[in-house]
């Protein structure tokens, strides 16, 4: 007999993949109407259990429990059947259908009789409304999903897992793409489900949401449960050394890079769309980290992507070492020594049938390649080994497909592969974005490095400890606009906030 107490129990749980322990014996308890969450660095096993307990995979050894009996969950369909949801951090919506139609896809309500029935359209329509009245999501229910931002998207995934009539959803990193806003409204669904019995487990990197918002805390590193906390006596600092296994004082490295000469020069700069960034003017150092900070639809991501060559520029101009350049490619703006690392790792940045390997050489193909058209496949070995261990990626080989590793060590060979290019000037779209706090030290680090080098950087961040923790500089954007730029030492998270919120 298991514990009545408990609406979920995972016992004993292991998993193996060629070449790692992705879970080694895990157990977990989870009571009714609580916020579990469930924490550790890239790695760890989080998402592998939690892909244990929806059916993605077969766990080789252990036991799941539900309302005190034993379950076997084949597939993702007997979890469902179950009341298990789960919300993953990568979003896989339907883009070209609409927003009800990727709510209850697979589940149509339909109408008539047998041969001839039909979807019914309205009635797919008033129960998407009453489930969005229900949690206070403003979204027309025949919007095209494509044409949604992702924190709307997230809201959907989370209304789709509702519609499940679950009673344990699993959250992986909700709030990665989320305003400071609509983190508060995603808290009050929360909640809301809390109140009718629903336990949510809860992945997250972020430790104030976790301290604020979770009852109990389990924490796991390298495939391995290290305990269970009620949430009240844990702290920040607690936290990190049970994730990690040693202490962190510092949360950003010590810099020492000295900014000096305008590297990039950025005047007037006006995108074709003209709901996008307009009359954009900046200039960055060399040596300098340059934060941008602002709320989603700030136009940030599209400002560095113009930079890059992926976004048409009406007017405006670029200078690049007091020379004007016209950059209409990436290819062209990795001639005048640009890398462009973008915040959708899986559908803009990682190929994830490539390896490790291939993965972090293939920007740079160019320089492997001998007379005659022959591959110095060698060199490119030794280099790219060299990078990626450099970066202390976790990976059972570089040969292992990147599609097998955590999110975390994804992030690390795609900055491995712009290391490689010897880039001058680095556009950094959320580079720490769902990653673990030891991993992202590590990143801080690497990108301190680079400034002290003399590289430039752009970062562009949605966290504010991050911004005012490695920025020299922080320009703020809302709108499309320039708000403000600050001074990274006397910058407040306040008035980063009153710049970003100015219309």
């Amino acid at each position: 007999m298991t514990n009545q107490q408990y609406l979920l129990e995972l016992k004993g749980i292991s998993k193996e993949f060629p070449g790692v322990k992705a879970l080694d014996n895990v157990s977990l308890q989870v009571r009714p109407g609580t916020v579990h969450a469930l924490m550790g660095e890239n790695g760890a096993g989080k998402s592998t259990l939690m892909k244990c307990l929806f059916g993605i995979y077969k766990p080789d050894e252990g036991e799941i429990y539900l309302d005190g009996q034993k379950v076997e969950i084949n597939h993702s369909r007997d979890a469902l059947e179950m009341g298990i949801s789960m919300i993953h951090q990568e979003l896989h919506p339907v883009p070209f259908r609409s927003v009800m139609e990727n709510i209850w896809l697979g589940r149509f309500p339909s109408k008539g009789f047998w041969p001839m029935r039909f979807i019914d359209h309205t009635k797919m329509y008033s129960d998407t409304e009453e489930l969005f009245e229900q949690l206070d999501i403003h979204i027309k229910p025949d919007t095209i999903v494509g044409k949604l931002s992702v924190s709307q998207i997230q809201s959907i995934e989370i209304a789709k897992a509702v519609s499940f009539h679950s009673r344990i959803i699993v959250m992986d990193e909700p709030t990665s793409s989320l305003t400071s806003i609509e983190v508060e409204h995603l808290f009050k669904i929360i909640q809301e489900l809390k109140s009718r019995g629903v336990s949510i487990i809860y992945i997250s990197h972020k430790m104030e949401e976790i301290l604020r918002i979770s009852d109990e805390v389990t924490i796991m590193r390298d495939g391995k449960k290290i305990g269970t906390w009620p949430a009240a006596e844990l702290t920040t600092d607690l936290i990190i050394s049970k994730m990690v296994g040693r202490d962190l004082t510092q949360r950003f490295p010590q810099r020492h890079n000295v900014p000096n000469g305008v590297v990039l020069k950025v005047e007037g700069l006006t995108s074709i769309h003209p709901k996008s960034f307009n009359n954009v003017s900046f200039e960055l150092r060399k040596g300098e980290i340059l934060g941008i900070g602002g709320l989603v639809g700030a136009q940030r991501t599209e400002l560095i992507e113009a930079l890059f060559g992926l976004r048409e520029i009406q007017s405006g101009s670029i200078s690049i070492n007091d020379k004007l350049v016209r950059i209409k490619s990436p290819a062209a703006a990795k001639r005048y020594g640009m890398a462009l690392l973008t915040e959708e790792r899986r559908t803009t940045g990682i190929i994830p049938v490539l390896s490790v390997h291939e993965n972090a050489a293939i920007a740079n193909m160019r320089k492997y390649i001998r007379p005659y058209g022959l591959l110095n496949e060698r060199k490119k070995r030794d280099e790219v080994n060299q990078v990626v261990e450099k970066l202390r990626t976790k990976t059972p080989s570089p040969k292992t497909l990147i599609m097998n590793l955590s999110g975390g060590n994804q992030q690390k060979v795609l900055l491995a592969r712009w290391l490689l290019t010897s880039p001058e000037i680095l556009l950094l779209d959320e580079p720490t974005r769902g990653i673990d706090v030891g991993a992202k030290y590590e990143i801080y680090t690497i990108i301190a490095d680079l400034a002290k080098q003399g590289k430039s950087i752009i970062m562009i961040s949605s966290e504010m400890p991050e911004l005012l923790g490695m920025s020299d500089r922080i320009m703020v954007m809302s709108e499309g606009k320039i708000t403000g730029i600050l001074n990274g030492q006397e910058a407040s998270e306040e008035e980063i906030m009153r710049l970003a919120a100015q219309h």
